[in-house]
């Protein structure tokens, strides 16, 4: 079981990838809406753009479509096949429930930091079922630059009260393991889409395979 390099006070989550099972919804919704504007766009082109900001995904899709693509009607079509998929729920990563259950009856203060709009991250938590446990909920509306800048970190942690130093994030991406650890958090990689490398490794304090180790390494850190 690893160790935390230092006592902890607090959790800052991240939403799409970490809590929730989402994000291979997402990809798939938009390979599958981009057939029907002529273009098979490789998964792996998206993989790549997992965690980052919104002006670097749109920047990077005109580089590779051109500008006669039509950007706001696919857009539509994307959202509307998203949203069928995720009608019959929101789906959680395991582990997750039990998780910040766990931390909350310790005491340990939570927050979510994401680069998903207000809007997306309030709806899809409320169904998840999830927003009563967390004190602060951080996107990148609340935020002058988001991940993989550490702005939603520092945010997130100022929010709970506490120095990031005292916080462990929890991350599925590079980007997010980026902006935690700038921010100066002790950061925990689950991997969701895109496997971790050496950078990931030297960048985090653990990485696992699931939040059920999370949980196992964080209530072992915290005594019980």
């Amino acid at each position: 079981m690893p160790a935390l390099p230092r006592p902890f006070h607090a959790v800052i989550l991240d939403m799409d990838g970490t809590l929730l099972d989402t994000e291979i919804v997402y990809v798939r919704a938009f390979v599958d809406s981009m057939r029907e504007f002529g273009h098979d766009l490789p998964e792996a082109f998206l993989h790549e753009l997992i965690g980052g900001t919104r002006g670097t995904f749109q920047r990077k899709l005109r580089e590779r479509l051109g500008p006669d693509f039509p950007y706001d009607d696919h857009r539509d079509a994307y959202v509307r096949l998203r949203a069928a998929r995720l009608a019959a729920g929101v789906p959680l990563k395991p582990g997750a429930m039990e998780l910040v259950e766990a931390l909350g009856a310790r005491g340990v203060k939570l927050a979510v930091a994401t680069a998903a709009t207000r809007e997306h991250a309030d709806a899809h938590l409320a169904r998840a079922g999830l927003r009563p446990h967390f004190a602060s909920v951080l996107t990148r509306d609340d935020v002058v630059r988001s991940k993989p800048d550490p702005d939603v970190f520092l945010a997130s942690a100022a929010a709970l009260g506490e120095a990031a130093e005292a916080c462990v994030a929890v991350e599925d991406s590079h980007n997010g393991v980026r902006a935690a650890h700038a921010a100066g958090t002790m950061v925990v990689m689950v991997p969701d889409i895109v496997a971790a490398n050496a950078e990931m490794h030297a960048l985090c304090a653990a990485v696992l395979p699931d939040l059920v180790a999370v949980r196992e390494m964080l209530l072992a850190q915290l005594g019980g």
